[in-house]
C-alpha cells in the first residue's frame, strides 16, 4: 500500500525546500511546522545523516472541513511533507507528501472522503508542479 505522493528532483536541498514551499503555497497550503530531523538527531544523539526536513503543511479551509466532519482528525493533521536528500545520490532530493486518503482509511469515516479527495488533488498538483518544473542541477 502506497501512502505517499512523491517526486524526485536533481537540485540542491535548499532549492528543493524553497520550490516545495512555493508549490504547496500555490495550492493553498501553509507550513505550520518544520522539523529538521538531521539537526535534531545530531544534537540529541550525535547521529549523522543526510538532510531531512519534515514540513507540516495545512490548507486551513480543508482542515476546518475535516475537523467539522470528524473531531479526532486533528490527530492526523497537518499533512506531512518530507524533503530529504537521497542517500545514494548527492544531487538528488526526494519530496514525499502523505496521501490524505490515508485519513479516510484510518478513521473509516465516510464524511471525510470528499475532503481527503480534494486534499489529495491539491497535494498531487503541488507534487506534479515540482516534477514538471524540474531542472537538472
Amino acid at each position: 500500500m502506497n501512502n505517499s505522493l512523491s517526486t524526485t528532483l536533481r537540485t540542491s536541498f535548499a532549492e528543493a525546500v524553497e520550490r516545495t514551499r512555493d508549490a504547496l503555497s500555490q495550492q493553498g497550503f501553509g507550513v505550520l511546522t518544520e522539523i529538521d530531523v538531521q539537526a535534531t538527531l545530531k544534537a540529541k544523539l550525535g547521529h549523522e545523516m543526510e538532510e531531512y526536513l519534515i514540513l507540516g503543511a495545512c490548507n486551513p479551509l480543508l482542515a476546518q472541513r475535516a475537523i467539522e466532519a470528524h473531531r479526532q482528525i486533528g490527530l492526523l493533521l497537518p499533512c506531512n511533507v518530507v524533503v530529504r536528500r537521497d542517500r545514494t545520490a548527492e544531487d538528488t532530493v526526494v519530496i514525499e507528501a502523505m496521501d490524505p486518503e490515508l485519513m479516510v482509511r484510518v478513521t473509516g469515516e465516510p464524511t471525510l472522503e470528499p475532503i481527503a479527495a480534494e486534499a489529495t488533488a491539491k497535494l498531487g498538483s503541488a507534487i506534479r508542479t515540482l516534477r514538471e518544473t524540474a531542472v537538472d542541477a
